[in-house]
């Protein structure tokens, strides 16, 4: 009888062992995968939100949301595109919850001995602009100008088509150039 415990002791033993191996394994790869892609969340948060608190917290959403189905998407997906979609759900879901009434500022008071100089003059101008398209359009212009994707890369993001991304894309860079002027132009 102690050796059939015994077997059933040592059989589960090695059991738990792999399955916490597997688990450590699964774990040090999110790790790696964290370290590297939560500063580009992270800024692509901030574009959205202008609030780099708010933007912290949609990265931290999207890393928990990730990891909760890590097992599923580890090693099969474009761990960059899908992150970025889970963070752009995350954007839309806290527009929609926002309310109305809340607003959020990007300007920092002035602080004595620290000019602020033509780059900070210049990101506050674009952050005001961008703040004036819808979320969606948002979306699009930082995916596709400011991160530097293709057209259908954005669209497979954002689940929508090509020629939506385009269409979006080419108003709200024209709603920009109203705001900001036909001669304004990035250095």
């Amino acid at each position: 009888m102690n050796e059939r415990v015994a077997n059933v002791v040592s059989s589960d033993t090695g059991w738990g062992f792999t399955r916490r191996h597997e688990r450590a394994a699964r774990d040090e790869e999110f790790t790696a995968f964290v370290a590297a892609a939560t500063p580009r969340l992270r800024r692509t948060a901030y574009l959205m939100c202008r609030d780099w608190h708010l933007a912290q917290d949609l990265t931290q959403l999207t890393l928990a949301r990730m990891y909760a189905s890590w097992g599923r998407i580890g090693r099969n997906a474009n761990l960059a595109a899908y992150s970025r979609r889970v963070l752009m759900n995350a954007v839309f879901d806290q527009r929609k919850r926002r309310s109305g009434a809340e607003v959020v500022l990007a300007d920092l008071p002035d602080r004595p001995g620290d000019p602020a100089g033509p780059t900070a003059e210049l990101h506050v101008t674009l952050m005001r602009a961008l703040s004036t398209l819808p979320v969606r359009d948002q979306a699009i212009v930082v995916l596709r100008h400011w991160e530097d994707h293709s057209v259908d890369t954005v669209a497979e993001i954002l689940g929508v088509s090509a020629s939506v991304v385009k269409m979006r894309s080419m108003r709200a860079l024209g709603r920009l150039r109203e705001l900001l002027g036909e001669d304004f132009v990035l250095q």
